[in-house]
């Protein structure tokens, strides 16, 4: 056996055996690649958490709820991003969930990279935001909360979330 130390990532690795093929070489091309291809526009992080009420239905039912968590962030978007009164344009979204905390609680939640613009509607020019200014937050919540309301309220009507509370 003997001692390998991989730079790249800080890992000590005790054998040859256990060395995996290590990507901290091709990490700088790979990430050289990604910035050529983002726009030359500021972005944005905006966070969308699935309410506490939501939260025990989400944990059993992951697949589904996640699913409507994705979309209504998604459509919270694109309809506010829409909308002449605040931007009147067309947006792209990268969104990437984490369904823990930092606390390690079950606290889903979508985080979402947005350009500082986009295409009109029309899709004749380039609609670009106020410089530091997205969307108006409490517009982008409200919306969020008619939207996301639908987990508790199929639940509570329908039943098809499976719902164990023991």
């Amino acid at each position: 056996m003997r001692r390998l130390r991989c730079e790249a990532h800080r890992l000590q690795l005790l054998s040859q055996s256990a060395l995996p093929k290590c990507q901290g070489a091709a990490r700088p091309q790979w990430l050289a690649e990604r910035q050529a291809e983002l726009l030359p526009v500021p972005y944005f992080h905006v966070v969308f958490t699935l309410p506490a009420p939501a939260r025990e239905i989400a944990f059993q039912n992951k697949a589904v709820v996640y699913a409507i968590l994705f979309r209504c962030a998604a459509e919270t978007l694109t309809t506010i991003a829409a909308d002449p009164k605040h931007r009147g344009a067309q947006l792209g979204v990268t969104a990437v969930l984490h369904t823990w905390g930092q606390t390690l609680q079950h606290h889903p939640h979508v985080h979402c990279v947005v350009p500082g613009g986009g295409p009109s509607l029309d899709g004749t020019r380039w609609v670009a935001c106020r410089p530091g200014f997205f969307l108006p937050v409490r517009v982008l919540s409200q919306l969020f909360r008619r939207r996301i309301d639908v987990v508790p309220r199929a639940s509570a009507r329908d039943q098809p979330f499976r719902c164990d509370t023991s």
